[in-house]
């Protein structure tokens, strides 16, 4: 019995380490944030006093309005990834010259900082010195408020994001088509399917786990940005750009420590209601495309 009882012990020595660095780094942080979001606290001390936080977070539109905006720049910047990289990585995988060139150049933007990008493209686009609007005005445009319209400041972040972001989407694809088994295509061309039905009938569906990959990163990365909005706009013209990381770190900056708390545990439950879900619907598609 003895033995048997050390044989079924053997395999939990494995797992405990990781048992004691998840609990300590993720599940008492969550517990802890849980409690502090339901206080007013400080340093020093901290007062219960319920839901008024989360009340206060969706009464006060300055901050309620950002989960509208994160939204927004989430869904924006993942489907203009995904979009984007997969006919890029298409046009990199063909017969074409230097692609190896043109490989290290889509991916430059990856090795700059997101502040550094976020800094460059605020200047870019300034109203009037900006580089965009010397551009607009050589063609007899008219010079455009890229960040201080709060129509499109929004708008033109994400764009920028997504310049940045391309890269890594790209490469993902990349590697995800050329695994294709090249008798795939081989077939199909005997068989006289064109390159436009190669691409939606092969391509496409085989390239599927990488492209899962890849919403699923582009879309949790969205929805917790924060560096490059606060590099642009630090959240204006007003509140046009706040998003839920920008809109807690203002109230950390102003000592509401258990509001911003709050707004960490909204955060939270977002990104788990929309993450959790999506990779099942994802795997499911996956699973039915093969």
């Amino acid at each position: 019995m003895k033995i048997k009882e050390k044989q079924n012990m053997y395999p939990a020595w494995f797992v405990l380490p990781s048992l004691l660095i998840f609990g300590i780094f993720f599940l008492w942080p969550i517990i802890t944030s849980l409690y502090y979001s339901l206080t007013v606290w400080n340093f020093d001390t901290a007062t219960f006093c319920g839901i008024d936080n989360y009340k206060l977070f969706f009464s006060e539109h300055s901050m309620s309005s950002s989960v509208i905006h994160t939204l927004i720049y989430a869904f924006g910047t993942c489907a203009l990834k995904v979009i984007l990289a997969f006919f890029i990585a298409v046009f990199l995988t063909g017969k074409i010259r230097s692609k190896n060139f043109i490989r290290s150049a889509v991916f430059f933007p990856n090795l700059v900082s997101m502040m550094a990008v976020g800094l460059a493209f605020s200047y870019m686009m300034h109203p009037t010195k900006g580089l965009l609007n010397v551009v607009i005005k050589l063609f007899g445009g008219t010079s455009v408020d890229f960040l201080g319209d709060p129509a499109i400041a929004l708008l033109s972040i994400i764009l920028t994001d997504v310049w940045k972001g391309l890269s890594i989407s790209v490469v993902i694809y990349i590697a995800g088509i050329q695994s294709i088994d090249k008798t795939y295509y081989e077939a199909a061309s005997i068989d006289g399917a064109t390159g436009w039905q190669q691409l939606r009938h092969i391509t496409l569906p085989l390239v599927a786990p990488s492209q899962n990959s890849i919403i699923i990163l582009s879309l949790i990365g969205g929805l917790r940005s924060f560096d490059l909005i606060w590099a642009m706009t630090g959240g204006g013209p007003g509140f046009s750009t706040d998003v839920l990381a920008s809109v807690i770190y203002k109230q950390y900056a102003a000592g509401f420590y258990g509001l911003s708390t709050a707004g960490n545990v909204v955060m939270l439950i977002l990104i788990s209601l929309i993450a959790f879900p999506l990779q099942h619907l994802l795997n499911k598609r996956e699973e039915a495309m093969q």
